[in-house]
């Protein structure tokens, strides 16, 4: 059967890439973006089965306001992606306040806003699957991006609680944890701080590595993990966090075991801090 998305940030990237797999699966898809001529090639390509709507993902009453459109004009809304987001690159003292207000203000409140907004839907409906664009940079840390990671990591939080909250509702939620993929997210998407000079000769690579240089050349092919996801959608259990890209399926199980070799290095020391036991009385 086919499904009805609604899809943030679909006018370039991944985002784009999932829509226009989804499409040609046969599916209908509400894409939005912040500009309207972004998603003009889909509508062209695709006629009618593209709902398209200019949406602003920091807008809460925007996006309530979307997302009833979408369910009224579709009659129904299967999968929601929440993919809207971007880089902000920068040391951890070099970013400034507005910096990481906005980083946020995109990449979770955008996506708290819209699930909030669906889940009505979803639950009136028995059923339905929350995709949240996650990274691997949800797994683990970069220097260089620690804002953006806390970013993800927020997403990661709350939906795995989300996830055991809605289960009941038929409502399915996964974590996309995405690795490199062919995109503008390091060029044209990228927001960066201003350096300062103490961090030069520890950023250099971090920097070079975030600077473009490298935007379009990355590893993962962003039509492949649309075929992904398709086959993810079909599954009778899907999990709540996958892997995308080779290389974030060879990073992530290694950082969960260093991080589980230094609990147990330091296993004793949690055992000191409980209060004894109450006396019997």
């Amino acid at each position: 059967m086919s499904r009805c998305w609604f899809i943030t940030g679909a006018s370039r990237g991944l985002g784009h890439a999932i829509a226009e797999t989804a499409l040609a699966h046969g599916d209908t898809v509400v894409v939005t973006a912040r500009a309207a001529d972004s998603l003009d090639g889909l509508v062209k390509r695709y006629g009618d089965r593209v709902v398209p709507m200019v949406l602003d993902v920091t807008d809460r009453a925007a996006v309530f306001a979307a997302v009833a459109e979408a369910a009224e004009r579709t009659g129904r809304i299967d999968v929601v992606l929440n993919n809207a987001g971007y880089g902000l690159s920068g040391a951890v003292e070099e970013v400034s306040e507005q910096q990481v207000r906005d980083q946020f203000d995109v990449n979770f409140f955008g996506a708290l806003w819209v699930t909030q907004a669906a889940l009505p839907v979803l639950r009136r409906q028995g059923g339905g699957h929350i995709l949240q664009m996650s990274s691997i940079a949800g797994v683990t840390t970069y220097p260089n991006l620690g804002a953006y990671c806390a970013s993800k990591w927020a997403l990661e939080a709350a939906s795995e609680a989300l996830a055991q909250e809605v289960s009941g509702f038929g409502v399915k939620v996964t974590l996309l944890e995405a690795g490199e993929f062919r995109t503008g997210w390091s060029a044209e998407s990228m927001v960066r701080a201003t350096p300062k000079a103490a961090y030069d000769a520890v950023l250099a690579k971090r920097r070079h590595g975030l600077s473009g240089a490298y935007a379009h050349l990355q590893p993962g092919d962003p039509a492949k993990a649309g075929t992904a996801i398709l086959e993810l959608l079909d599954a009778e259990d899907p999990p709540l966090r996958v892997l995308l890209g080779s290389g974030a399926a060879e990073l992530a199980p290694t950082v969960l075991r260093g991080r589980l070799a230094e609990w147990e290095a330091w296993n004793r020391l949690a055992h000191t801090t409980d209060s004894p036991p109450p006396e019997a009385s």
